[in-house]
């Protein structure tokens, strides 16, 4: 995993802008907009056609990290966000 990925596996995604690029189900490919709540096992993003919950583990998301983009698996992302950031990752 790139250090960008890594450092978004530990921090907060709640404000990120992210773009759904693959997913379990298809009808979810390309829905953007920013995230407003983090379950352990949901995130919930506002687009401009409302708000749509999808769980991590279904998802890849692209986003940025200091000025990159960078695509996250959201099987990463599967604990809770305070979980998260107590979490060791090598890279």
């Amino acid at each position: 995993m790139a250090k960008a990925s890594l450092e978004l596996a530990r921090g907060e995604m709640i404000g990120k802008s992210v773009r759904v690029v693959e997913a379990k189900n298809k009808s979810l490919v390309g829905i953007e907009g920013s995230i407003v709540d983090e379950s352990k096992n949901t995130f919930t993003v506002e687009t401009e056609k409302g708000r749509k919950k999808m769980l991590k583990e279904q998802i890849s998301l692209e986003t940025t990290c200091k000025g990159k983009k960078v695509v996250i698996d959201g099987r990463f992302l599967l604990k809770r966000p305070e979980e998260r950031i107590k979490t060791k990752v090598s890279g």
